[in-house]
């Protein structure tokens, strides 16, 4: 049996996240493939609406990354994304899907170190926890 590989899904600051993900690529910083970036301008932007559709629609899991806080483009937009991810880890629970599915993180536009860790580690981690309780649903 092949080893399960999570899907997941990264909404990420245009400024800082993006930037750093984009360092590390040119870098050639070695990333796994199982993210798909979404470039965002805010994370404050980010809908819950988005990352609830990004579950029920085979996401393994979800990043939400932006500027540190006290250093978004649009003053308080991080402040913003942490409240609703904050609010909607505990809505997830409650339906039932691991609150460790839905990660928030900081990472400025020169971390691009820090970028490759975080998805390495986020991969890992998903994969211990293994296909998402929403992708069963969505399938019946």
């Amino acid at each position: 049996m092949s080893q399960f590989e999570p899907t997941i899904v990264a909404f990420v600051c245009n400024w800082c996240t993006y930037t750093a993900a984009d360092l590390a690529g040119t870098s050639r910083m070695i990333q796994p493939y199982n993210v798909k970036l979404i470039r965002m301008m805010c994370t404050g932007m980010v809908d819950p609406k988005y990352i609830i559709r990004a579950l029920l629609s085979g996401a393994d899991a979800v990043l939400v990354s932006g500027c540190h806080p006290g250093d978004c483009h649009y003053i308080n937009g991080n402040y913003k994304a942490r409240r609703r991810v904050k609010l909607l880890q505990e809505m997830l629970a409650q339906f039932g899907i691991d609150q460790r599915r839905l990660k928030l993180t900081w990472i400025g536009a020169s971390e691009g170190n820090d970028f490759a860790r975080t998805v390495a580690e986020l991969v890992e981690e998903i994969r211990a926890l293994g296909p998402s309780e929403a992708r069963a649903v969505t399938a019946l």
